[in-house]
Order: structure tokens, then sequence, then C-alpha cells
């Protein structure tokens, strides 16, 4: 299984990604040994899920959420609650 998810990073941005344990790549975050991104923005917060039975999937929808609007992402992350 591989899965999308949002972060909510410590400044209050969110950050999009994919992998195939959310749990474990929150912590990597965390670490300081994430994304770049994340790591100027620390801490982050796993906000939101979506599971996949391939990683294509779950990248192709990475870079659909990664093109959605704040205010947009903000209502999925929503939904998800």
């Amino acid at each position: 299984m591989y899965y999308t998810y949002i972060l909510r990073c410590g400044d209050g941005s969110l950050y999009a990604g994919y992998t195939d344990d959310p749990i474990r790549r929150e912590a990597v975050h965390n670490s300081g040994k994430g994304g770049k991104y994340t790591r100027a923005h620390l801490p982050v917060r796993l906000v939101y899920t979506e599971c996949f039975e391939t990683k294509g999937e779950a990248m192709r929808r990475e870079a659909e959420i990664k093109r959605l609007s704040r205010a947009e992402k903000l209502v999925l992350i929503q939904t998800e609650a």
C-alpha cells in the first residue's frame, strides 16, 4: 500500500508527499531528514492521508494535491476529520 499525505508545518503551511508508511515518514520529517521544505518549517504534523494500491497512483494524487489552492487543501483536510 502507498499513501499520499499532507503535513501541517510549524508555521501553518501545508506540505504534500507520498510514502509507504505515513507515520514513519512524519517522524523522518520531524527528525530534520525529510524534504528540504519541511526542514525549514518544523515541527510537522500529519493531518491527511489517502491510501492507494500502487506507488504511481499515490504519486499522481500527490501531484493533484500540490496543484490545489491552500483553501482547497484545507477543505480536503477538514473532510477527513
